[in-house]
Protein backbone atom coordinates (compact mmCIF):
# COMPACT_ATOMS: atom_id res chain seq x y z
CA UNK A 1 0.00 0.00 0.00
CA UNK A 2 2.52 2.86 1.18
CA UNK A 3 5.47 1.54 -1.54
CA UNK A 4 2.84 2.33 -4.05
CA UNK A 5 2.61 5.96 -3.00
CA UNK A 6 6.24 5.96 -4.33
CA UNK A 7 6.00 4.84 -7.85
CA UNK A 8 2.67 6.80 -8.81
CA UNK A 9 2.40 9.84 -10.75
CA UNK A 10 1.87 13.35 -8.80
CA UNK A 11 -1.48 14.68 -8.78
CA UNK A 12 -0.51 17.96 -9.98
CA UNK A 13 -4.05 19.87 -10.22
CA UNK A 14 -4.73 18.64 -6.46
CA UNK A 15 -1.12 19.28 -5.29
CA UNK A 16 -1.34 22.97 -6.65
CA UNK A 17 -4.85 23.36 -4.98
CA UNK A 18 -3.70 22.17 -1.76
CA UNK A 19 -0.63 24.76 -1.75
CA UNK A 20 -3.06 27.73 -3.20
CA UNK A 21 -5.85 26.74 0.00
CA UNK A 22 -3.18 26.21 2.80
CA UNK A 23 -0.31 28.79 1.33
CA UNK A 24 -1.46 31.34 -0.99
CA UNK A 25 0.14 32.29 -4.11
CA UNK A 26 3.62 32.10 -2.81
CA UNK A 27 2.90 28.90 -2.14
CA UNK A 28 1.85 28.06 -5.72
CA UNK A 29 4.83 29.63 -6.50
CA UNK A 30 7.56 27.57 -4.45
CA UNK A 31 6.01 24.41 -6.02
CA UNK A 32 6.44 25.54 -9.29
CA UNK A 33 10.50 26.23 -8.58
CA UNK A 34 10.20 22.72 -6.80
CA UNK A 35 8.28 20.97 -10.17
CA UNK A 36 10.93 22.70 -12.18
CA UNK A 37 13.84 21.46 -9.45
CA UNK A 38 12.66 17.68 -11.16
CA UNK A 39 11.82 18.44 -14.43
CA UNK A 40 15.66 20.02 -14.51
CA UNK A 41 17.54 16.96 -13.22
CA UNK A 42 15.52 14.65 -14.07
CA UNK A 43 18.16 13.80 -16.58
CA UNK A 44 20.82 14.19 -14.94
CA UNK A 45 22.91 11.60 -12.88
CA UNK A 46 22.44 9.77 -9.71
CA UNK A 47 25.20 12.20 -7.85
CA UNK A 48 24.07 15.54 -9.65
CA UNK A 49 20.37 14.49 -9.13
CA UNK A 50 21.80 13.99 -4.83
CA UNK A 51 23.22 17.57 -4.58
CA UNK A 52 20.72 19.53 -6.33
CA UNK A 53 18.02 18.17 -4.33
CA UNK A 54 20.02 18.55 -0.93
CA UNK A 55 21.38 22.54 -2.02
CA UNK A 56 17.68 23.17 -2.73
CA UNK A 57 16.29 22.54 0.57
CA UNK A 58 19.18 23.39 2.84
CA UNK A 59 19.06 26.56 0.84
CA UNK A 60 15.18 27.25 0.76
CA UNK A 61 14.08 26.07 3.91
CA UNK A 62 14.91 27.63 7.25
CA UNK A 63 15.11 25.21 10.63
CA UNK A 64 12.34 25.79 12.81
CA UNK A 65 11.63 23.45 15.77
CA UNK A 66 8.18 21.92 15.76
CA UNK A 67 6.89 23.58 18.90
CA UNK A 68 7.60 26.81 17.41
CA UNK A 69 6.69 25.70 13.83
CA UNK A 70 3.54 23.29 14.35
CA UNK A 71 2.73 24.03 17.61
CA UNK A 72 3.38 20.31 18.11
CA UNK A 73 5.96 18.67 20.32
CA UNK A 74 6.51 16.49 17.17
CA UNK A 75 5.18 16.84 14.21
CA UNK A 76 6.47 15.20 10.80
CA UNK A 77 5.55 17.39 7.93
CA UNK A 78 4.79 16.14 3.83
CA UNK A 79 6.89 17.55 1.31
CA UNK A 80 4.17 19.90 0.52
CA UNK A 81 4.35 21.87 3.90
CA UNK A 82 7.75 22.15 4.07
CA UNK A 83 7.86 23.71 1.05
CA UNK A 84 4.60 25.61 1.47
CA UNK A 85 6.30 27.24 5.02
CA UNK A 86 9.91 27.13 3.93
CA UNK A 87 10.37 25.78 7.12
CA UNK A 88 10.67 22.84 9.09
CA UNK A 89 12.72 20.43 11.46
CA UNK A 90 15.56 17.51 10.75
CA UNK A 91 12.75 15.16 9.49
CA UNK A 92 11.28 17.66 7.52
CA UNK A 93 14.21 18.15 5.60
CA UNK A 94 14.53 14.83 5.32
CA UNK A 95 11.31 13.43 4.16
CA UNK A 96 11.33 16.28 1.73
CA UNK A 97 14.76 14.94 0.16
CA UNK A 98 13.48 11.43 0.11
CA UNK A 99 10.57 11.60 -1.92
CA UNK A 100 12.28 14.54 -4.39
CA UNK A 101 14.65 12.14 -5.29
CA UNK A 102 12.12 9.24 -6.07
CA UNK A 103 10.60 11.72 -7.83
CA UNK A 104 13.48 12.22 -9.80
CA UNK A 105 13.67 8.09 -10.29
CA UNK A 106 16.30 7.02 -7.18
CA UNK A 107 14.63 3.91 -6.48
CA UNK A 108 13.42 3.70 -2.78
CA UNK A 109 15.80 0.66 -1.98
CA UNK A 110 18.49 3.30 -2.65
CA UNK A 111 17.71 5.48 0.33
CA UNK A 112 16.59 5.55 3.96
CA UNK A 113 15.74 8.65 7.15
CA UNK A 114 18.42 7.30 9.13
CA UNK A 115 17.61 8.44 13.13
CA UNK A 116 20.89 9.15 14.64
CA UNK A 117 22.50 10.91 17.57
CA UNK A 118 24.55 13.89 16.55
CA UNK A 119 27.79 14.37 18.60
CA UNK A 120 27.91 18.33 19.48
CA UNK A 121 31.21 20.05 20.27
CA UNK A 122 33.40 18.33 18.82
CA UNK A 123 35.02 14.44 19.58
CA UNK A 124 35.74 14.35 22.31
CA UNK A 125 32.29 15.95 23.56
CA UNK A 126 29.71 13.96 25.67
CA UNK A 127 26.58 16.14 24.51
CA UNK A 128 24.28 14.07 21.73
CA UNK A 129 21.05 15.18 20.39
CA UNK A 130 18.50 13.42 18.42
CA UNK A 131 18.86 14.01 14.77
CA UNK A 132 17.95 12.72 11.57
CA UNK A 133 19.63 12.84 7.84
CA UNK A 134 18.57 10.95 4.99
CA UNK A 135 21.05 8.27 3.50
CA UNK A 136 22.12 7.03 -0.24
CA UNK A 137 22.93 3.48 -0.52
CA UNK A 138 24.87 2.50 -3.73
CA UNK A 139 24.28 -1.44 -2.59
CA UNK A 140 22.43 -2.38 0.10
CA UNK A 141 25.60 -2.83 2.47
CA UNK A 142 27.28 0.08 0.89
CA UNK A 143 28.71 2.96 3.13
CA UNK A 144 25.56 5.32 2.13
CA UNK A 145 25.99 9.14 1.61
CA UNK A 146 25.12 11.26 3.81
CA UNK A 147 22.16 14.37 2.84
CA UNK A 148 21.92 16.59 6.20
CA UNK A 149 20.11 19.69 6.92
CA UNK A 150 23.06 20.89 8.72
CA UNK A 151 26.04 20.25 6.25
CA UNK A 152 26.73 21.33 3.01
CA UNK A 153 28.36 18.59 1.64
CA UNK A 154 27.10 15.26 1.02
CA UNK A 155 29.83 12.75 2.73
CA UNK A 156 29.99 9.60 3.30
CA UNK A 157 28.98 8.37 6.67
CA UNK A 158 32.25 7.16 7.63
CA UNK A 159 33.37 10.30 7.19
CA UNK A 160 30.93 11.52 9.53
CA UNK A 161 32.38 10.18 13.03
CA UNK A 162 29.88 13.06 14.35
CA UNK A 163 26.45 10.65 13.57
CA UNK A 164 25.45 7.32 15.41
CA UNK A 165 22.94 5.61 13.74
CA UNK A 166 20.44 3.94 15.92
CA UNK A 167 17.84 3.21 12.94
CA UNK A 168 17.06 3.38 9.80
CA UNK A 169 13.82 3.36 7.45
CA UNK A 170 12.14 3.80 4.41
CA UNK A 171 8.28 3.25 2.26
CA UNK A 172 9.60 -0.44 2.54
CA UNK A 173 11.03 -1.54 5.50
CA UNK A 174 12.85 -0.78 8.86
CA UNK A 175 16.37 -1.42 9.61
CA UNK A 176 17.57 -1.64 13.80
CA UNK A 177 21.53 -1.07 14.07
CA UNK A 178 23.71 -2.91 11.72
CA UNK A 179 20.37 -5.49 10.75
CA UNK A 180 21.24 -7.39 7.47
CA UNK A 181 17.33 -7.52 6.78
CA UNK A 182 15.05 -5.07 7.70
CA UNK A 183 11.80 -5.48 9.41
CA UNK A 184 8.86 -5.07 6.75
CA UNK A 185 6.24 -2.26 6.97
CA UNK A 186 7.60 0.02 8.57
CA UNK A 187 4.27 1.97 9.10
CA UNK A 188 3.32 -0.65 11.45
CA UNK A 189 6.66 0.78 14.12
CA UNK A 190 6.66 4.46 13.07
CA UNK A 191 2.89 6.17 13.47
CA UNK A 192 4.20 9.49 12.30
CA UNK A 193 5.50 7.81 9.54
CA UNK A 194 2.44 5.90 8.96
CA UNK A 195 0.96 9.35 9.38
CA UNK A 196 2.57 11.52 7.12
CA UNK A 197 1.87 9.15 4.37
CA UNK A 198 -1.60 9.43 4.75
CA UNK A 199 -1.27 13.19 4.49
CA UNK A 200 0.45 13.06 1.55
CA UNK A 201 -1.99 10.84 0.02
CA UNK A 202 -4.80 13.30 0.63
CA UNK A 203 -2.39 16.14 -0.79
CA UNK A 204 -2.28 14.85 -4.13
CA UNK A 205 0.97 12.48 -4.00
Amino acid sequence: MYGMLCSAALNINKLENTMQTRFGVAGIAKFHTWNLLIENNQNKSTQEKIKAVNDYFNKNTQFVDDIVHWKASDYWATPLETLGSGAGDCEDYTIAKYFTLIQLGVSVEHLRLIYVKAQIGGSSSKIFQAHMVLGYYEQPNSIPLILDSLVSDTDRADKRSDLHPVFSFNSDGLWVGNQAQPQIDPTARLSRWRDVLDRMKQEGF
